[in-house]
């Protein structure tokens, strides 16, 4: 299995929890369970989209870019989750224009890294958990 290296991004207090910086911290992904969604979600996801999914994780004030409320994906699409269009961004086959650079990893490559064959699974456990937290 190759271990593939993905950027954490983790705040760090300084100065008594008064001033936070940013830092960059580079770690082994950690294998979870193809079929584990709100594993996968809080292993490689919540660190930007935070533990409740509403875009304030610990890293969010090191992106350029605000991370999405996650909870919010269906009232953003009329009432529906879009599905196959969920897929093909967690996957890196689409890229939402709006959104400018995309800093979110393209994990459909980094599953590849671990088992290539679990790739597709691994979209729909990580979209069926979106799915289930939708507001």
């Amino acid at each position: 299995m190759t271990r593939f290296t993905f950027s954490v991004f983790v705040a760090l207090l300084l100065a008594a929890g008064t001033a936070q910086a940013q830092a960059i911290d580079k770690a082994p992904m950690k294998r979870t369970a193809a079929y584990d969604g709100p594993g996968m979600y809080h292993n490689y996801c919540s660190a930007c989209h935070g533990l409740g999914a509403l875009g304030d994780g610990p890293a969010a004030k090191a992106l350029t870019k605000a991370p999405a409320d996650l909870t919010r994906i269906s009232a953003r699409n009329g009432g529906t989750f879009p599905e196959t269009r969920i897929k093909r961004y967690i996957e890196g086959l689409d890229e939402v224009a709006a959104h400018g650079s995309r800093d979110m990893p393209m994990w459909g490559e980094l599953f590849r890294s671990m088992e290539r064959d679990t790739v597709p699974l691994r979209v729909q456990a990580l979209s069926d958990f979106l799915k289930s937290i939708q507001k």
